[in-house]
């Protein structure tokens, strides 16, 4: 890699940190190419994305954004997963440690808050951001539904009572 293309990475990566809601480190141990492609798969379909990345690239990537405090994470075979959604990244990320032990969540950052690999695991157990908005719709959406039987019960219960007359009659 010459000096363009680091700077090029550089560039890229800053771009990613400035962008991101959620960043999280994970040390690969020896993962397989069909375990590389299946983490890759689950991140993308989280809607986060995964990258393997120079360390010393890293780190100069994040000197200027809120992500600055993880700079110290970057040793080793590391990986870095994002996603603007601050859960996605760190669901799809957890769920794929669970199932194989060459995958080691080092730490992460959710904009200048620095997590350790508790916090994200913490992270991951929140629901995502899709759910949480699927649940406060359907609590607005609940009382407004109480309040149209409510109103129209009377008129029922009026409609009831005159066909009961008007059989009666």
């Amino acid at each position: 890699m010459d000096r363009s293309q680091k700077a090029e990475s550089v560039a890229s990566l800053n771009a990613v940190f400035s962008e991101v809601g959620v960043v999280i480190i994970a040390r690969n141990l020896g993962l397989t190419v069909a375990q590389s492609t299946a983490l890759r798969g689950k991140i993308r379909d989280a809607g986060a994305s995964y990258k393997v990345a120079k360390n010393r690239l890293a780190r100069l990537a994040i000197k200027d954004t809120d992500y600055a405090g993880i700079g110290d994470m970057f040793t080793g075979p590391t990986a870095i997963a994002t996603s603007v959604d601050p859960v996605a990244a760190a669901k799809a990320v957890v769920d794929f440690a669970k199932t194989n032990d060459k995958l080691e969540i080092v730490g992460g950052s959710m904009g200048s808050l620095v997590l350790n690999a508790e916090g994200v695991k913490a992270l991951a157990a929140l629901p995502s951001l899709d759910q949480l908005r699927g649940t406060i719709i359907g609590l607005v959406q609940a009382p407004a539904t109480k309040i149209a039987q409510l109103v129209t019960a009377p008129a029922a219960k009026l409609a009831r009572v005159f066909g009961a007359y008007a059989e009666a009659a």
